[in-house]
């Protein structure tokens, strides 16, 4: 077959064939940008996850620092020398560290996730490819017939 036959047979297409094709088309295309938002937003929830994680772990960290530093304060007080409250202290101090690492980890991970540019740039030229498309309305005749409708 030719390019003349393949655009012959092309215009002899019917109206259903031609609406059924812009329909299949522009379902693909809906889908393949949800497809492609998906992909985005799972690398965004990965990293979103991670982030979570950790400040999750410095939360813990921080908790349990406190009863580790008020049993250093009270020895510290009660000997005010190098004893076993120092120890105390070094522990919740190493605690506290763990934890503001973390906290700074988990800040730059949540710093990362971004909007899904690409979907949303695709939407965007969709949506301006589809307000240039004009419908073509149909002409209006005389002869038309109202719908009348039953009272029962």
């Amino acid at each position: 077959m030719t390019a003349v036959d393949q655009g012959a047979q092309g215009a002899e297409r019917t109206l259903g064939q031609l609406v059924a094709s812009a329909t299949a088309e522009m379902s693909a295309l809906v889908h393949d940008e949800i497809a492609l938002a998906k992909a985005e937003l799972r690398e965004d929830v990965r990293r979103g996850a991670t982030g979570g994680i950790a400040i999750s772990i410095a939360g813990v960290f921080a908790l349990f620092s406190l009863p580790v530093l008020s049993f250093a304060a009270a020895y510290g007080i009660h000997n005010l020398g190098l004893g076993l409250a120092w120890s105390f202290l070094i522990v919740g101090v190493a605690f506290l560290l763990l934890a503001g690492l973390l906290a700074l980890i988990s800040v730059s991970k949540f710093k990362k996730v971004k909007p899904p540019e690409k979907s949303i740039a695709s939407v965007k030229e969709t949506a301006a490819v589809l307000q240039t498309v004009k419908p073509h309305p149909r002409p209006v005749s005389d002869k038309a017939v109202g719908v009348a409708r039953s009272s029962s």
